[in-house]
């Protein structure tokens, strides 16, 4: 899950919590600003309820079991029946409703779910929930665009400056024919690659199969911290060209650099200067995952690595 996000609705604190691209709403905090007590297992004790869960179970969960389900809604409606989000989630394997414990904990629903709990429990409140739900997502929306448009300036900063570097100082003693002097490019690339990220664009796509598949590499999903940091890199990288200095010289020095710079920056918000929004709404980059020997690896194909080179 990602970090916990709030939105206030007629005064009342609603923790909203994003997992897998899916939006799970609070409903111990709705059920908060409500008389009475126990409002969640009252609700999910009713027939209607326990036949709609187990629609949206049926539309969205491969992993449903019918069977458990069946038990339930058998139950339903009579008075010794008695439902709570554990007993559903042991008995029908759900993943809708999900129980969190800690600092956010609480009982959380997919939003479909969360709406049907807050009309049941008030359509009036429902209303204001949806509609401060809705600017939050506008909100993170135009934080995206925002933070995408960006994202696409600092990749192009000094990417010319880079490339132009390897073309007049590499491509001519490049042991490649011409038809294959991309593969320069992509060396060089993969150096900052491993400089940074720890990893080359190809181990990358192995490592994030689902995110290569939808088109993204390792620096679409960077952090505006780390590609302020590749643009230097870049630039830095490109007078090192010039000068003649060696490949694997680079790369300690970049390596180095990288560090000091991410180190020097990890506390300020870059976003913060650009946007007016509130920043419990940041839209964090995924993780990538990456272990040591995952690095190894990756630093030998980007190096490839000639004891006779020369620094």
């Amino acid at each position: 899950m990602r970090k916990n996000k709030k939105i206030t609705v007629q005064g009342v604190d609603i923790g909203v919590y994003s997992l897998n691209q899916d939006d799970f709403i609070c409903l111990t905090d709705i059920a908060k600003g409500k008389e009475g007590e126990d409002h969640i297992r009252n609700w999910m004790r009713n027939r209607n309820t326990v036949e709609f869960l187990g629609l949206w179970e049926s539309l969205n969960n491969p992993d449903f079991k019918g069977v458990g389900f069946d038990t339930f809604r058998k139950e339903a409606g009579l008075n010794a029946f008695n439902m709570t989000p554990k007993k559903w989630i042991e008995g029908t394997n759900a993943i809708g409703i999900i129980s969190k414990s800690g600092r956010y904990g609480g009982t959380y629903a997919h939003k479909d779910i969360a709406f049907e709990f807050a009309t049941w429990l008030s359509p009036v409140f429902k209303l204001w929930l949806l509609k401060e739900f809705q600017r939050l997502k506008e909100l993170e929306n135009s934080q995206y665009n925002i933070e995408w448009d960006v994202k696409r300036i600092l990749t192009k900063v000094n990417y010319r400056i880079h490339t132009d570097a390897i073309q007049d100082h590499i491509i001519p003693q490049s042991r490649y024919s011409k038809e294959k002097h991309w593969i320069e490019y992509a060396n060089e690339a993969d150096l900052l690659n491993v400089a940074l990220f720890n990893i080359t664009a190809k181990d990358w796509k192995e490592t994030n199969p689902q995110l290569a598949i939808k088109g993204h590499n390792v620096r679409d999903i960077a952090s505006i911290n780390e590609l302020t940091v590749l643009s230097n890199l870049e630039s830095i990288n490109a007078e090192m060209i010039k000068s003649g200095v060696s490949k694997h010289l680079r790369f300690e020095r970049l390596k180095k650099m990288a560090k000091d710079q991410l180190d020097s920056i990890k506390h300020i918000d870059i976003m913060k200067s650009i946007r007016k929004q509130n920043p419990d709404s940041f839209i964090e980059a995924p993780i990538i995952k990456d272990d040591k020997s995952t690095f190894n690896k990756s630093l030998d194909k980007a190096l490839k690595y000639n004891p006779k080179e020369k620094s």
